[in-house]
């Protein structure tokens, strides 16, 4: 029977359980909470030393890579136990953070060598902002912290650890790095690590507005930043990334694309960038109207609860295009090429992911729209193909693009630490 490359919530247990049963002297494997379906969500630790060091797999139910990645390293720590002798660490592995929308999301396996990108579309789910686990309440505001979020946090002042690593997968575009404070030599090792790869570094990732490009490739965390997240759909929410600097802290977000796109790597100045921004506003606002016509007002319609949280995503990325949109027009001149190509990726990823989230909830009752959708996600795949070229980069290449940044920069803080 083929392993699947990205592991479902129920293949993370057996494989990390049947590690730990394998080397009972090095791993351990305990629960630290539930989600809110009641799933529970499961700490593989390796090694006894003093530092502590956390990696979060799965907070974004669309990115699977993560427990592969996790799974990768610890099966690493386990044949070589000097690794963490030399680091004088216990490594901790929380292998999903979501596992309620990794269920949901979970359908697509890619079929190597030439996966495709409308089945990843046609079975895709990722959580409205709302319901993500790296976000906590903003202070002083109204609501409560989500059962995974709440577990994180506890784990994170039971830990105090030297390093946080929250791992992510894009659909398509470009490696990024995102650190709450520079880490002298990491920026290099890491562009020399995705070169190595064969993978393209984002050179201007808009992730993270306010943080400070370092390009290509790397944001840093502005000293005194107050670390809070406003989504343009106007949630604001502290996040799980930045909780433990009183600890002293840092946290290291790697994303790593599942189909890399050489574009968004390019340097140059773009010559014209407010034409730029106003074709690719056009983009994303163009296939959001004819997204809304085709839907009528299906994205406000009761749908069984397994299905409602599809829904209220897909609405939620048709209601805030218009503040993304509004958000790239006020950035100020200048930016690069590869910069516009990420935004113009931007642009047909959100009208993706609303037909693809769509088609599902539909397909039960109102099959001849899911059957627009779906013929909308083939239609969008085949332009971006054309229009970008994204080339799929192999699982294991994902992978080592987290465990080798994890382990570069762990090295240099256990090394600042004495």
């Amino acid at each position: 029977m083929r392993t699947p490359p990205y592991p479902a919530v129920g293949d993370l247990l057996r494989r990390a359980r049947a590690l730990t049963a394998a080397a009972p002297g090095v791993l351990r494997l305990r629960t630290v909470g539930e989600g809110r379906a009641g799933r529970p969500l499961w700490l593989l630790s390796a090694g006894r030393g003093r530092r502590q060091i956390l990696t979060v797999a799965g907070a974004h139910a669309n990115e699977p890579v993560g427990g592969a990645s996790a799974l990768r390293l610890a099966r690493m720590l386990t044949g070589r136990p000097h690794l963490l002798a030399d680091l004088g660490c216990t490594w901790h592995f929380l292998l999903c953070l979501d596992p309620d929308g990794a269920e949901l999301a979970h359908g697509w396996q890619p079929e190597e060598p030439a996966p495709s990108l409308q089945e990843c579309h046609l079975r895709f789910y990722r959580p409205a902002f709302a319901r993500q686990p790296e976000s906590l309440p903003a202070a002083g505001g109204p609501g409560s912290p989500l059962p995974e979020s709440a577990a994180l946090v506890r784990l994170l002042d039971e830990l105090r650890p030297v390093a946080q690593f929250t791992l992510h997968g894009i659909e398509f575009g470009g490696a990024f790095t995102m650190l709450t404070r520079p880490v002298p030599g990491a920026a290099r090792a890491f562009r020399d690590t995705a070169a190595r790869l064969r993978i393209p570094l984002d050179h201007h990732p808009c992730d993270g507005p306010d943080w400070r490009p370092d390009p290509p490739g790397v944001l840093h965390l502005p000293a005194g930043s107050a670390g809070s997240e406003r989504d343009p759909s106007g949630f604001v929410a502290e996040s799980t990334w930045l909780y433990p600097r009183r600890y002293g802290t840092l946290t290291a977000l790697v994303e790593a694309p599942a189909f890399g796109v050489a574009a968004v790597a390019d340097p140059r100045p773009a010559p014209d960038p407010q034409r730029e921004l106003a074709r690719l506003g056009e983009v994303l606002l163009g296939r959001s109207r004819e997204l809304t016509a085709l839907l009528g007002g299906r994205t406000d319609a009761d749908v069984p609860a397994a299905l409602a949280p599809l829904r209220d995503a897909a609405r939620e990325l048709l209601d805030v295009s218009p503040s993304v949109v509004a958000t790239w027009t006020a950035e100020e001149g200048g930016g690069s090429l590869g910069h516009y190509a990420t935004l113009g990726l931007a642009a047909r990823r959100i009208p993706l992911r609303v037909a693809g989230m769509m088609r599902r909830v539909l397909a039960g009752t109102d099959p001849r729209t899911a059957d627009a959708l779906a013929d909308l996600v083939r239609e969008w795949c085949r332009e971006l193909e054309k229009t970008y070229e994204p080339r799929w980069v192999p699982v294991p290449a994902q992978t080592a693009l987290h465990l080798r940044t994890m382990l570069d920069v762990a090295r240099r803080l256990c090394a600042e630490d004495g």
